[in-house]
């Protein structure tokens, strides 16, 4: 018989009934025996027993009773298993922190590191957060994400209490963040908004994101060019006011026609430029962060540019000096 396991609660799963997670991570389980399970505490949050009708939080962890792992039909979702952390590896992520007290910590995510894992994702920032304890009794919680390829500024909750405030700032759109981005070409116009709603749809290659104003989920982006190298590429400044996956890949290239620079699944060949001073990979960077904060009142933290954006704006002539505002004012 297996042993008892935890299962983390991913950040697209928060505010999902305890009773609809279960459901969903174990089909073939009866309705009857997964309500057994809650009524007896078999299956507990956080170590506490909790009603049927409960909301997760992002980072939360569920401890399932072995018989939910123990049949036969897998469901697919597995519980994560974290494997130990090297000393090399603990000190690297240790030396990315931006930001640390003793509510939050905010972590420059480099590119190429996956912030959860997956079919064939082994490495990933969830396996690894043992190693940002520090002094806390226990490991920090996820509470919002970036994609694998994406740089920059990603927020961890040191307890229970502060997950659930930050995944509620999120959820209600008091939580403000910044992206930078070079484009392909420029926008025209130069700033605006962009108003497309998004849906997954499935594909050979695995699953995209598409605009579709018929059936899609609303998704709204605010961007501005900070600075331009002629026709060739710009530096933009997005601000997302919905958290829709790839939606900044999504609307720069679909609705604004300019491609983040690297983007080929989004992109295709237009998201290349031609040359060997440029930078490699997706050229998006999560820039700034600000949130409520329970004793700051409001904590904004900013990461700088990764080496290869840094690179390629050094190539292109893009001046830094020309960001003299992260957040755009008009939408304070």
């Amino acid at each position: 018989m297996s042993a008892i396991q935890n299962i983390c609660v991913a950040a697209d799963e928060a505010d999902q009934r305890i009773d609809r997670w279960l459901r969903v991570h174990f089909p073939q389980v009866s309705l009857s025996q997964l309500q057994k399970w809650l009524r007896t505490g078999q299956v507990r949050v956080d170590g506490h027993r909790v009603k049927p009708g409960v909301r997760l939080g992002s980072g939360q962890e569920i401890r399932v009773p072995p018989a939910a792992l123990d049949v036969k039909t897998a469901p697919k979702r597995t519980a994560i298993v974290r494997r130990s952390v090297t000393s090399e590896e603990a000190d690297a992520l240790r030396a990315r922190v931006l930001y640390r007290d003793d509510l939050v910590i905010a972590i420059d995510k480099p590119a190429g590191l996956a912030v959860q894992g997956g079919s064939r994702t082994y490495r990933h920032l969830d396996g690894m957060l043992d190693a940002l304890t520090f002094d806390a009794r226990e490991r920090p919680r996820l509470v919002h994400r970036l994609d694998k390829d994406t740089s920059g500024v990603l927020l961890l909750a040191r307890d229970a209490r502060t997950a659930a405030e930050l995944t509620s700032a999120f959820r209600s759109k008091t939580a403000r963040k910044v992206y930078w981005a070079i484009v392909v070409g420029y926008p025209n116009p130069l700033q605006g908004r962009i108003s497309a709603p998004l849906i997954k749809v499935p594909g050979e290659r695995g699953e995209r994101v598409e605009a579709d104003g018929e059936v899609g989920r609303e998704a709204v982006t605010f961007y501005r060019t900070i600075d331009r190298a002629s026709r060739r590429a710009s530096w933009l400044s997005l601000e997302p006011r919905t958290g829709r996956t790839h939606q900044l890949r999504v609307h720069c290239s679909q609705i604004l026609g300019r491609p983040i620079l690297g983007d080929g699944k989004y992109g295709g060949a237009m998201a290349f430029l031609s040359s060997e001073g440029l930078g490699r990979g997706l050229h998006l960077h999560a820039r700034g962060i600000r949130v409520p904060h329970r004793k700051k009142g409001l904590l904004e933290v900013f990461a700088p540019l990764p080496p290869h954006m840094a690179r390629t704006m050094t190539f292109l002539g893009l001046d830094p000096k020309h960001a003299d505002c992260d957040f755009s004012p008009e939408l304070d």
